[in-house]
């Protein structure tokens, strides 16, 4: 069962940039789907994008398109999130998960990573 560590969280100025880690061990990024949510304090989970498992096709939520990116370095085995224009909603802790290929149950989950965007 593949294992997910997210890093790279941290405190921004609004207007940043953050580029946050999601390294998986004990499986191959290219069997997985992996997406990346976030949380609040006080709110739901939501989906922020996800790059399928041939490592090309991505997808964002609305309110990340034109400012994020995700890409993936088979190499070392990791996927990362771009994101620029930082505002302060988007706080949160942020989270990668993976789904096996052909699904959409992300089943997998790391522990999150925080990301503080100041006004």
């Amino acid at each position: 069962q593949v294992q997910l560590v997210e890093s790279g969280g941290g405190l921004v100025q609004a207007g940043g940039s953050l580029r946050l880690s999601c390294a998986a061990s004990g499986g191959l990024l290219n069997n997985y789907n992996i997406a990346w949510f976030r949380q609040a304090p006080g709110k739901e989970r939501e989906f922020v994008g996800a790059i399928n498992s041939n490592g090309i096709s991505t997808q964002f939520a609305d309110s990340m398109k034109g400012r994020s990116t995700i890409s993936r370095d088979s190499a070392k085995n990791t996927v990362y999130l771009h994101m620029n224009s930082l505002k302060p909603e988007d706080t949160a802790v942020y989270y990668c998960a993976a789904a096996s290929r052909g699904s959409t149950k992300y089943d997998t989950w790391g522990q999150g990573t925080q990301v503080t965007v100041s006004a």
